[in-house]
């Protein structure tokens, strides 16, 4: 089963805008929308950053069909996993079956502005898999103490849950995130335009390994990827779009540790527009957009989930979904 989605760039639009945007995706045919969970954007000039709890309420009540959730949220710093169990638990109950909770180790941008200090990466994992886990036996059990090494209950119960837990997404950027998706996760998220390699090599062979422990196969999992895409008829304005989002292009080196906006923002300035759209597919003609997409599906990835850096959303998704996913060899489509 194939899915198409349609990403809501909480960072580069304001709450009202992007909810028309998502709205609009589910009448173009798109099967789900995942925003992203910012703090602050990527940028401090013409940024936003509306709260994605809110915003995935106000979706609910304004959509009847798509699956909804988040890429990503992070439970470990500016929430305590019991009060993202209990929301997601809440949005499972007015929308069943339509909530995905997608979850991340973090960025530095979001969680150290409130104070967080920002630790190693082996550290952030090691708090999202207790994470993971806390949330997990918050949707199944009543009165749960638990006392892990970052987070702990005394006798919680989330009193409102869906009869079916909301399904648990974990995005990964490197094979220790992906084993761990592979074994406690319902999902497995990651981002395009990073080499094949990368892919084929790494990530989706932890995630099998990761599902293996856990006594499942990979296919028992939504294996998703948020594809960065920027169509458009003139050749050169889906070029110059990719300059919002230039930051994705930083090396971790380059970003690791930069909690503000604005430096952020002038760092990625700096960088040549072509290195900017280094991570995108970028071309006017949808048979190349098709072929290269398609190298994804080819890849094993059955959930992907469009992200289109124009300022004209509703454009992308007009073209997009009328000229673009028509040409993919999918086989069977939710």
């Amino acid at each position: 089963m194939i899915r198409f989605g349609y990403k809501a760039s909480a960072e580069q639009f304001g709450p009202r805008e992007l909810l028309e945007y998502a709205v609009l995706a589910e009448e173009y045919g798109f099967d789900s929308v995942f925003v992203s969970d910012h703090l602050q954007p990527w940028r401090h000039d013409n940024g936003h950053a509306p709260a994605a709890l809110p915003w995935l309420g106000a979706l609910l009540t304004r959509t009847r069909r798509v699956v909804v959730g988040t890429s990503v949220l992070t439970p470990t710093f500016r929430y305590h996993p019991a009060v993202v169990a209990q929301a997601f638990a809440t949005l499972g109950c007015l929308a069943p079956g339509r909530v995905v909770l997608g979850v991340g180790s973090g960025e530095s941008l979001n969680e150290a502005p409130l104070g967080a200090a920002w630790p190693a990466p082996a550290e952030r994992l090691a708090r999202l898999t207790e994470a993971v886990r806390l949330i997990r036996r918050l949707w199944t059990e009543e009165r749960v103490t638990f006392a892990g090494r970052w987070y702990r209950t005394d006798r919680a119960t989330i009193y409102d849950r869906p009869a079916r837990p909301v399904p648990l997404y974990v995005a990964g950027a490197g094979p220790v995130a992906a084993r761990l998706a592979g074994r406690e996760g319902d999902g497995f998220i990651c981002t395009s335009g990073k080499g094949r390699d990368l892919y084929a090599e790494k990530l989706l062979p932890a995630v099998r390994e990761g599902a293996g422990q856990a006594g499942r196969a990979v296919d028992d999992l939504d294996l998703t990827i948020e594809l960065k895409v920027s169509f458009d008829p003139d050749p050169e304005r889906a070029l110059r779009d990719t300059a919002h989002w230039a930051a994705l292009a930083l090396t971790g080196e380059e970003k690791t540790g930069v909690d503000d906006p604005v430096e952020m923002q002038r760092r990625a300035a700096a960088l040549p527009l072509a290195r900017a759209a280094s991570r995108w597919i970028v071309s006017s003609d949808p048979a190349e957009h098709a072929a290269r997409v398609q190298e994804y599906l080819d890849l094993g990835f059955r959930h992907l989930v469009f992200h289109a850096p124009g300022p004209d959303q509703a454009q992308f998704l007009s073209l997009y979904s009328t000229k673009v996913l028509p040409l993919l060899q999918v086989g069977t489509r939710v």
